[in-house]
């Protein structure tokens, strides 16, 4: 995988080796080998952990551990506040809002003994701060790098899947995605935007689309293939072709950067900050969140053999918003209407199952947005059953 490049994008400020560097662009995407050296190899001490925010179990929740480098004792408010504009930003962009509820956010306070860690203007002065954290990685000036293993040991474990976010605590223009350690400058103007940026190479492993980013084709919003060629071979993102592009900016097709790639739209986060998702980059992060969650929470009872007349529960993990995840129910395969208003329960009572008479019970919830056009990946991922055996 190659280290990205900064598009020519808004204000130019100076060139780069891989392209122009703009305050306003998306920051880069980098696999480089992150600096180990660069990090206070002290014993890692356990640091403060704070939950902001728990819509679920753990094991079936994608955990948002956001953590601090450069931050002293006395500037852990500073974070905080860095922290909560930083998820809120996340949050506000599809399909992040809609599915905030797949996300626990957690709060990791590491104290430095320094304040602000290795910026441009300070290249070859590097304090030791917990996390390593520093510009010029990889010899690209805007590109911010963290100790990986050092900032997984601050993360601790987790029952279910998480993503690491570190905070620099630096107000320079810059970042990283796509890499253990999402990276972002915390005190940045452009910190909110920046985050939406990174977390699309991370999640949904897009790829820039502006015109000076590396000519590399591996990702599911980038192709070498013109429309024509992506609907003969039903590859990429045929199957969104002629979609209206959800800022209204167009339609989706096969729009070619200066580098020779063809991207989805014309526009979209991964080209210039503040825009959104283009759909297949969308469908792309959805994917990847799926991949990880399943709609539905553990049911109540278990599945399997109930006696009685228990009222019989499923749990989708909710969505924000009107539309949630769709219930349906069928009792020995024919459909049923539930008694509950949002599909979520069913009462056995009302089967009236004659004594020593089984039925099979089973709920499927399942996630109908079209948001997602690969409709293999609907039922493997997007799609759960559960099923009890009821005796009258």
């Amino acid at each position: 995988m190659s280290t990205a490049v900064l598009p020519a994008a808004l204000e130019l400020v100076g060139p780069s080796p891989f392209g122009v560097i703009g305050p306003g662009a998306p920051a880069d995407r980098a696999v480089p080998p992150h600096s180990a050296q660069r990090a206070d190899r002290r014993t890692v001490t356990a640091a403060p952990t704070v939950d902001i925010r728990r819509t679920g179990d753990p094991a079936n929740r994608i955990t948002l551990v956001l953590l601090g480098d450069g931050y002293t004792a006395t500037e852990q408010d500073l974070f905080r506040q860095q922290v909560d504009r930083a998820w809120h930003a996340l949050m506000a962009i599809e399909p992040f809002r809609t599915y905030q509820g797949f996300f626990n956010i957690r709060r990791v306070e590491v104290v430095s003994p320094v304040s602000g860690i290795a910026e441009t203007e300070s290249r070859g002065r590097n304090p030791a701060t917990p996390l390593g954290m520093h510009f010029w990685c990889d010899g690209t000036a805007r590109l911010l790098c963290a100790d990986e293993s050092a900032t997984a040991r601050y993360a601790g474990d987790s029952s279910g899947p998480q993503y690491l976010i570190a905070l620099a605590n630096s107000t320079e223009y810059g970042g990283a995605g796509g890499t253990g350690v999402t990276t972002l400058a915390g005190g940045s103007p452009d910190a909110g935007r920046i985050i939406q940026h990174e977390i699309g190479h991370t999640v949904g492993d897009l790829g820039d689309e502006y015109d000076s980013a590396p000519d590399d084709a591996e990702y599911p919003n980038l192709a070498t293939l013109d429309a024509d060629d992506m609907r003969k071979k039903q590859t990429k993102w045929w199957r969104w072709l002629g979609a209206q592009s959800p800022d209204g900016a167009g339609t989706v097709g096969a729009y070619r950067s200066a580098n020779g790639l063809y991207r989805p739209t014309p526009d979209s986060v991964m080209r210039t900050l503040g825009s959104a998702y283009n759909l297949p980059s969308r469908e792309a992060i959805m994917e990847e969140l799926y991949r990880r969650i399943r709609p539905t929470d553990a049911p109540s009872p278990p599945p399997g053999e109930v006696s009685g007349r228990p009222r019989l529960n499923v749990r989708p993990v909710p969505l924000t918003g009107p539309r949630q995840l769709k219930v349906e129910w069928k009792v020995d395969g024919v459909a049923v209407t539930p008694q509950a208003a949002d599909g979520t329960w069913l009462d056995t009572d009302q089967l009236n199952l004659a004594p020593g008479r089984t039925a099979t019970v089973t709920a499927t919830v399942r996630d109908t947005t079209d948001w997602v056009r690969d409709e293999a990946f609907r039922d493997r991922y997007m799609t759960r059953s559960v099923s009890w055996t009821v005796t009258g």
